[in-house]
């Protein structure tokens, strides 16, 4: 296993022989049925651990124990087809039942108010719900995308209850879609109080990977909130331009596939799109919130993300009359090859284009909960004017005889077909 060692954490070593030791305690996945938990679920109990998933979501509870996935995820289905006839999963909506394992993972949502404000008291609640039911010499890990210092709040709030736990913050750090590759490829962060602590959860995660990097726990916790930060910021500044770059007729993804060609230090420059998802502004927030609203760039990149779904509805209106004209808007999902509409930019996109358009027809391959979607022939046969709103595979295949407003230059060469 290798160690990557933060500044503020206490040197420590890994013994190689704790390796695959926690399925005796067995795990706990709070929220267990999600984007997140399941997942996680699923690659521990593939490493040959016990594995226990909690959710209060009784429908999600059956899909899975029918050997379902609620959710579209790459790998997962064969996944859990092999860890229920193994055995090793089994799923609860009873509180009490965390009080049989090792390690409770406490993975649940972290949403903003209306005001675009965190709302820590998500994480806050799932724990009191069962908190009658931890025991002391547990080891509790907050897997959830947390507000800075929410981790220290869950301390006391066991400190209250007199609940002697170890706590870590151990962050997600996995892309939707690409769960069960990522969670074992990419390093694992983790975090503790004590030394003990922390070589717990690096005990654990050690199931999954063999890279472990090590850091205090505010710093894991902005690491999170940094990480994503930093790629929403990176998707505004590509938005940004490619928004100059269509003002003055010119191809954004030609001037970018002359900055990057052969090129390191441009290597990383992204191509347009819906920057969208249950995540990147969300956290972009948080961390605004955690500097006093002091985030100018950050608050910037907002603007220009949220708002790109009226530059495309604008750049439309100088060439077409949309007030006669059926619009086909292609993907609903906040990304390509996802089922997952969560804060989808598509819907923005929607709302315009009903506002400015004669009809909008809208499809997705993928989407299942959004009973107001048609079929793609239907849209391709039918519309005036297609849109992308998420770029699947798909659609690079087919050969429209309509005009396309395609941001993410999945029918390129250029961006508007």
């Amino acid at each position: 296993m290798t160690w990557v060692q933060g500044h503020t954490s206490e040197s420590f070593g890994y013994d190689h022989r704790m390796r695959g030791q926690t399925s005796v305690g067995g795990v706990a996945v709070v929220g267990g049925c999600g984007h997140v938990g399941l997942p996680l679920g699923l690659a521990f109990a593939d490493a040959g651990l016990d594995v226990l998933l909690y959710d209060i979501n009784d429908a999600a509870i059956d899909t899975v124990r029918a050997g379902k996935m609620p959710f579209f995820e790459n790998g997962a289905d064969e996944v859990l087809s092999r860890v229920l006839a193994a055995g090793r999963l089994t799923l609860s909506s009873d509180p009490s039942s965390v009080s049989a394992v090792e390690h409770v993972v406490v993975v649940v949502g972290t949403p903003v108010d209306q005001h675009l404000n965190p709302d820590p008291a998500a994480v806050v609640k799932a724990i009191e719900a069962m908190i009658d039911h931890l025991r002391d010499g547990q080891h509790l890990i907050l897997r959830s995308t947390v507000y800075p210092g929410v981790t220290a709040l869950v301390e006391r709030l066991l400190a209250k209850h007199d609940k002697k736990l170890d706590v870590t913050f151990c962050p997600e750090r996995i892309a939707e879609g690409k769960a069960m590759e990522e969670l074992h490829t990419l390093p694992q962060i983790v975090s503790g109080r004590t030394e003990a602590a922390t070589a717990r959860a690096a005990g654990l995660f050690g199931n999954l990977t063999d890279q472990i990097v090590t850091v205090g726990i505010e710093e894991a916790e902005l690491a999170k909130l940094f990480t994503n930060t930093w790629r929403y910021i990176k998707f505004a500044a590509a938005n940004q331009l490619y928004m100059m770059a269509t003002d003055y007729g010119l191809d954004y993804e030609a001037i970018r596939r002359a900055m990057t060609q052969d090129y390191p230090r441009a290597a990383d420059v992204p191509g347009a799109g819906l920057a969208a998802g249950p995540c990147l502004l969300k956290d972009t927030m948080q961390l605004a919130a955690f500097n006093n609203n002091n985030f100018m760039l950050g608050h910037a990149a907002m603007m220009v993300n949220e708002g790109l779904p009226m530059y495309l509805v604008d750049q439309i209106e100088k060439d077409h009359d949309l007030s006669t004209m059926t619009v086909g808007l292609l993907g609903m999902a906040f990304k390509g090859e996802s089922d997952d509409i969560r804060s989808s930019l598509s819907y923005k996109l929607k709302r315009l284009l009903k506002i400015k358009a004669d009809r909008v027809l809208c499809t997705d391959p993928y989407v299942t909960v959004d009973s107001d979607l048609a079929p793609l022939d239907q849209v391709l046969e039918q519309a005036d004017i297609l849109v992308v709103g998420a770029p699947h595979k798909v659609y690079a295949q087919i050969s429209p005889a309509v005009p396309v407003m395609d941001v993410w230059n999945i029918l390129g060469p250029g961006v508007h077909g």
